[in-house]
């Protein structure tokens, strides 16, 4: 049997560093390259433009990192969704005043939460968002974690849209390539755990069904990615023709 047949969760170390520790700021930057090439923010953009039929006001962005990853997306919607409110969740804060101005200038504003994403989910009041998106996050958590995340989150916003590792052996001989880049310790571990947790078939699907919830699209997305579309109000967004 396919030692990824299975997704198999281990605890991935910079989880567990500081968000000042050195080793920590190198693997960041490391992730900001794999994103890079992953192409996970355009691929994070064609679903947006797919899914969500008109410009939005509000997005929440679950496991928001260093906003870096959402700024790529936003330079590639500005132009056709102006003045969108970013609401950037993590449980490390990790946002800058330089960040807040790249978006600024692409007339987006941004509201960084650090907090626990179910902590936040079971106490956040009644404010609703047009969309959430999650990049390389979902990963981190066991079927019943999702299956309560989703719960939680449909009463948030009416669609979810993630990006995700790909778990395949392909992914897998990539991630133990990335030594050639010159990556640190921390991302060399992380990266290939990150696959062994991922995504294949329609494993999201059925878990946002577990939920209650509709999912509209679920699939591999280049080399490395998966991609899964899910929704909670079937009236309120429909995907483009």
């Amino acid at each position: 049997m396919s030692e990824l047949h299975q997704r198999r969760l281990v605890p991935e170390i910079l989880d567990g560093l500081a968000a000042d520790d050195p080793r920590a700021l190198a693997s960041r930057r490391d992730l900001r390259r794999i994103n890079a090439l992953m192409f996970q923010a355009r691929i994070m953009a064609s679903l947006l433009r797919k899914f969500v039929p008109k410009p939005p006001r509000r997005i929440l962005e679950i496991g928001a990192g260093d906003g870096t990853f959402m700024l790529a997306v936003a330079r590639r919607m500005a132009r056709h969704w102006p003045e969108v409110e970013l609401t950037m969740l993590d449980r490390a804060g990790l946002l800058t005043a330089e960040l807040s101005a790249d978006f600024d200038r692409l007339g987006w504003t941004i509201e960084g939460i650090t907090a626990d994403v179910f902590d936040w989910a079971e106490g956040a009041g009644g404010k609703r968002f047009d969309a959430i998106t999650v990049n390389l996050f979902l990963h981190h958590f066991d079927d019943a974690g999702l299956v309560r995340l989703f719960s939680l989150l449909t009463t948030k916003a009416p669609l979810l849209l993630a990006t995700e590792p790909l778990r395949s052996m392909p992914a897998l001989a990539a991630a133990r390539l990335l030594p050639a880049i010159g990556v640190n310790d921390v991302t060399r571990h992380d990266a290939a755990q990150s696959v062994r947790a991922g995504f294949r078939g329609s494993e999201l699907s059925g878990l946002w069904l577990a939920a209650g919830l509709k999912p509209l699209e679920e699939r591999r997305a280049g080399l490395f990615s998966h991609v899964f579309v899910g929704v909670s109000d079937n009236a309120a967004f429909e995907s483009n023709p």
